[in-house]
């Protein structure tokens, strides 16, 4: 899947990176825990997220992340936009809700970041 792929199966608009939307999407995560992307993420992916401030752009820098989408038609603000666009990430908004983003793009084939548990701890 692509993340123009993505735009076509989420409704969504692209805000910012309409020219990279080629790059393939491998995995996704949702959360608007910053906190839990960065303990849980460790691959170049998608980020699902109705948190709209400037954590949210540091995370995606921190993880080298691909691609933000923002659910329930959340808009960033203009000085998050630009951010997105100086670190090259491909910003789109959906009005669809997180848990439904998630079930679509389950349905259309992506998949979520895989979770590498403690040994010794069940899962």
């Amino acid at each position: 899947m692509t993340l123009g792929d993505m735009v076509d199966v989420l409704h969504a608009k692209v805000l910012v990176g309409e020219e990279k939307l080629d790059t393939p999407a491998l995995t996704a995560c949702c959360s608007d825990l910053m906190s839990d992307v960065l303990a849980f993420v460790n691959e170049k992916t998608v980020l699902i997220t109705g948190l709209t401030n400037p954590h949210v752009l540091r995370t995606a820098d921190m993880l080298d992340l691909k691609c933000l989408v923002f659910a329930r038609g959340k808009v960033p603000t203009d000085d998050i936009l630009e951010g997105a666009a100086d670190q090259g990430l491909v910003v789109m908004t959906t009005k669809v809700t997180a848990f439904t983003a998630c079930g679509l793009l389950y349905e259309a084939g992506l998949r979520g970041v895989p979770i590498e548990w403690p040994e010794g701890e069940e899962q």
